[in-house]
């Protein structure tokens, strides 16, 4: 089975359970936003729909500045246009002299204060990198486009 691009089944139960603070504007234990985290994943591995959490398994092997995990990120601060709400990291996700373990086609963002949780899965087209740079550059925080919408 191939990596698919979803938002996690379970990150949506989840969601409406109050597990996931996307920013401080949540009322529970702690008023700080949860550390969420991008990893890379391998061609081969099955992410996707059913990915509950995180796993190194599949993932791209630490090479260049790659680390197991993937690299933090914030979210920017959920907004809605209409009946959908949006939110997209930040900042584009970057590695420079990335020496991958194989072609990887799929990041996976999850929710690493939250005992890793699972929160999407992206795929994009197949890479294979030598001593290279790598960026998945971030869409336009909107309604339409924003990477992580509920509609």
């Amino acid at each position: 089975m191939a990596n698919t691009q979803a938002i996690a089944t379970s990150y949506k139960v989840e969601q409406l359970n109050g597990i996931h603070a996307f920013g401080t504007t949540v009322t529970r234990g702690s008023t700080s936003a949860d550390t969420f985290k991008a990893a890379l994943f391998l061609a081969t591995a099955t992410i996707g729909a059913a990915t509950t959490a995180y796993s190194t398994t599949g993932e791209l092997a630490a090479t260049g500045n790659y680390t197991a995990g993937g690299v933090t990120f914030n979210w920017i601060a959920p907004s809605s246009t209409g009946t959908t709400a949006f939110t997209t990291p930040s900042a584009s996700f970057s590695w420079t002299a990335l020496t991958s373990s194989g072609a990887f086609d799929c990041v996976l963002l999850y929710n690493s204060t939250q005992a890793n949780r699972a929160v999407a899965s992206y795929t994009f087209g197949s890479q294979t990198i030598t001593a290279g740079n790598f960026s998945l550059t971030m869409p336009t925080n909107d309604a339409t486009t924003g990477l992580l919408r509920v509609a």
